[in-house]
């Protein structure tokens, strides 16, 4: 990264007593702060990106900051609120965080730039809509990435399994050779609700919806269930656990001992397994989750990051600019590559071509989704009545009796005053 020279010499040169102004602003030189999120983008990527962008606009100055996620929301805040002690015109925001910093209030509406410059008809419906209320555009996609099977190529040969299936009917009949002995088919926890959401998602479910101004739980519709039935299916085709989540244990640790033909995980995991077992390097394979035909690949949550910007930046256009660059297709094109990320955009899906981690999760980024918009789905995910309901079905008890259960309590959160 690129940091500003301290002003002592500044100082020095000029006779002042204190920092004062810089000989950058005194030329008229204005600085545009961006916060990026840390493991985001790499350090050469910001450095590029900060040179080529500062000789592109020589009225500003990119200070690019660096911040944890630990905190950020409270960070945040307090930059929208106008109590922060630290500026930010630019700041990376998860996906399904904007909801919250909506409601909370204080972002700049976007909506016109969107359609102007940045071709938001062509960006990710998991980024777009989840930055966005009431037809209003405050969170710009920047990338995405989503899950994808990650499978053991020999276990597949050894069954006979020549290319990756494409629909769901094939998935099952591959995933039922491949379960046998001491091998699982797939190892699937039971309380992997990402992997359920898509599931739903493809039958045409919601996970909850808002009618009336208020949000209701819809586990228990039909189409919602049908998506768990399948999850029940696959589920029964390895010996995951029906009570844990894929972090209990790290079902990348579990890939790792080589009796597990697949798992659905970021393309990510692919190092953490090779880390775990170097003889499985070059043996690891990718495809999409299958949909229900072979013409479009299953529905999946996308996770990744938007840019906004402060109402209360003082340098606006200098900020829009900043996100013009870094949603362009050069930089969209270079973060892909070197981030193995998708785009943000379904028109620039080819720009990784070749990267098969990232190939692979295009198509399912195409049907992408994200959590419903409520400000409120972070405190259901920390209660998460989802998990249960999972394992409930899994372990035999009626399915749509917990569905209502899970339902009612999601539609209890969304709906209650804090």
């Amino acid at each position: 990264m690129r940091f500003l020279a301290v002003c002592t010499a500044l100082a020095a040169a000029t006779a002042l007593t204190g920092c004062g102004q810089s000989a950058d602003q005194a030329a008229g030189r204005q600085k545009v702060t961006l916060w990026l999120m840390k493991g985001s983008a790499s350090e050469d990527f910001i450095d590029r990106f900060t040179t080529s962008f500062e000789q592109d606009h020589p009225d500003l100055d990119l200070d690019v900051r660096i911040q944890e996620w630990t905190g950020i929301g409270d960070k945040v805040n307090a930059v929208l609120a106008g109590t922060s002690k630290e500026p930010a015109d630019v700041i990376e925001v998860g996906n399904t965080q904007v909801a919250q910093y909506i409601e909370t209030g204080g972002l700049s509406e976007l909506t016109l730039e969107g359609l102007r410059e940045w071709g938001s008809k062509d960006w990710l419906k998991g980024l777009a809509e989840p930055g966005s209320i009431n037809g209003a555009q405050y969170g710009v996609p920047w990338y995405a990435a989503n899950r994808v099977v990650v499978y053991n190529k020999d276990l597949f040969a050894n069954a006979g399994i020549k290319t990756p299936p494409k629909n769901r009917q094939e998935w099952i009949q591959a995933t039922q050779k491949l379960d046998k002995g001491d091998q699982q088919g797939i190892y699937l926890a039971g309380q992997n609700w990402y992997v359920l959401a898509g599931f739903v998602w493809d039958e045409g479910g919601e996970l909850a919806v808002e009618t009336g101004g208020k949000w209701v739980g819809t586990l228990d519709d039909e189409k919602a269930l049908a998506g768990m039935e399948f999850y029940k299916q696959l589920q029964a085709l390895g010996e995951g656990p029906r009570t844990a989540d894929e972090e209990t244990p790290p079902q990348s640790q579990v890939f790792a001992r080589g009796q597990v033909a697949q798992i659905i995980a970021p393309p990510s995991q692919a190092a953490e397994i090779e880390a775990a077992n170097p003889a499985l390097k070059g043996k690891l394979g990718f495809f999409p989750i299958p949909g229900k035909t072979s013409d479009k690949a299953g529905s999946v949550f996308t996770g990744g990051s938007d840019l906004i910007i402060p109402e209360r930046t003082g340098h606006r256009k200098g900020a829009v600019d900043v996100i013009t660059a870094l949603v362009s297709e050069k930089w969209q094109t270079e973060l892909a590559r070197t981030m193995s990320y998708v785009p943000n955009k379904t028109t620039l899906a080819h720009v990784v071509e070749g990267n098969e981690g990232a190939t692979n999760m295009a198509p399912g980024a195409a049907q992408g989704r994200a959590t419903p918009t409520s400000a409120r789905w972070a405190e259901v995910e920390a209660k998460n009545p989802i998990k249960p309901f999972m394992t409930a079905v899994l372990t035999g008890q009626d399915p749509k009796q917990a569905a209502r259960t899970a339902s009612a309590e999601i539609g209890r959160i969304l709906s209650s005053d804090r």
